[in-house]
């Protein structure tokens, strides 16, 4: 079975997140980075053909230049990995989606809601698989989580708190990963709820299968002379499946001095609770309602079999963020083989979270108090 071929727009010299999906998406030797435009400066795109030890004939000068190209090549790319900033997200996904191209994104799923909406109706006209890299939902123990919580674990889930709080834009937003992050014109409309709130968002209803109905939000500007959020508060109201409405509460923060990564989601049923912290990844607590407490680890006969799946170590042996990423890419490559990968996020996770963002945003500059949060 060969290896699948990627294309990749964006990642050029200085990205973070470019070297990042290359090096998932090689993890597991299913796919391989063969082709891209890393940057809209023809030069530093041929530079990154280097970076990445590929052909540098196959660096492109612009996005039209490559998708023409590779079209015709016998060794075309069989997907393509957009990896810009959020503005570039619609026109790059539709281009690559209406020359024949698979797609896989980094998130969110583009600048604004109505953008969404667009990018949403174009993968449904193409047919064509598309998918978004809400990394998180990439690691074993969030999907042990999941299993859990879908099992009845917890009985009937009540309360919901997920928290993301960094502390690395505290400051004045120097250098290329922050300076777009603040920039509405490349951000897009919200600047922390954007970057890491649609990842805790996405990261709760991941976990406990349920979806937000209503918020309530309060977002801030804290560090002068900003013109985007940069630290919010969430009040969440989720559907009723039969048991009452749960509640919860999001926090995300990027001024938070002294914080890293520290993604973390609570979950309580009335039957238990249970917590996972990114920074901890390869522990799930587990909470009963008779005073027990079980702490399930990555790697060890405790997990349900897709969470084994996804492991690639024994027990001890660290696995984190690139190896939860891979995941994603190893779910894209099953599905690009005419197979399923139900838990890889995709263009209606994309479109639900852009709309809480657009919610959010709007909520909180109104002030009109719980919001639907509709699609």
């Amino acid at each position: 079975m060969r290896r699948l071929r990627m294309a990749m727009i964006g990642g050029g010299p200085g990205s973070f997140i470019g070297p990042v999906h290359r090096i998932a998406a090689e993890l597991d030797r299913e796919i391989e980075l063969v082709a891209g435009v890393f940057s809209s400066d023809p030069g530093r795109s041929r530079a990154a053909a280097d970076i990445y030890r590929m052909d540098p004939a196959r660096a492109y000068p612009d996005l039209t230049t490559m998708l023409s190209a590779e079209r015709q090549r016998a060794d075309a790319a069989d997907f393509v990995a957009i990896v810009t900033p959020n503005h570039d997200h619609l026109p790059s996904a539709r281009a690559a989606l209406a020359a024949g191209f698979a797609v896989m994104s980094d998130k969110p799923m583009t600048a604004t809601l109505e953008e969404a909406h667009a990018l949403n109706a174009a993968v449904a006209a193409a047919g064509l698989p598309y998918a978004l890299t809400y990394t998180y939902s990439g690691y074993p123990l969030v999907r042990e989580a999941r299993a859990r919580v879908a099992a009845g674990t917890l009985g009937a889930v009540r309360k919901v708190v997920v928290e993301y709080p960094q502390g690395w834009l505290a400051g004045p937003a120097t250098g290329k990963q922050a300076e777009w992050r603040v920039d509405p014109a490349r951000a897009g409309a919200g600047g922390c709820i954007g970057d890491i709130g649609v990842h805790a968002f996405h990261l709760a209803e991941f976990v406990t299968g349920l979806k937000v109905t209503e918020l309530l939000a309060d977002l801030g500007t804290v560090v002068p002379g900003r013109l985007l959020d940069d630290d919010c508060s969430v009040l969440l109201r989720f559907e009723d499946v039969g048991f009452g409405a749960a509640r919860g509460v999001l926090l995300a923060s990027q001024i938070e001095v002294g914080e890293l990564n520290g993604l973390s989601i609570r979950v309580y049923g009335e039957q238990g609770g249970l917590v996972w912290r990114q920074e901890t990844p390869n522990e799930l607590t587990l909470h009963h309602l008779d005073g027990r407490t079980e702490i399930v680890r990555a790697g060890t006969a405790a997990l349900g079999p897709d969470a084994a799946r996804r492991t690639r170590t024994p027990g001890g042996h660290p696995e984190g963020y690139l190896e939860a990423f891979a995941n994603l890419y190893r779910d894209f490559a099953e599905v690009l083989r005419g197979g399923s990968a139900p838990l890889l996020p995709g263009a209606a996770d994309g479109l639900r979270s852009m709309a809480f963002i657009d919610t959010a945003v709007r909520a909180s500059a109104s002030g009109t108090g719980w919001t639907a949060l509709t699609v």
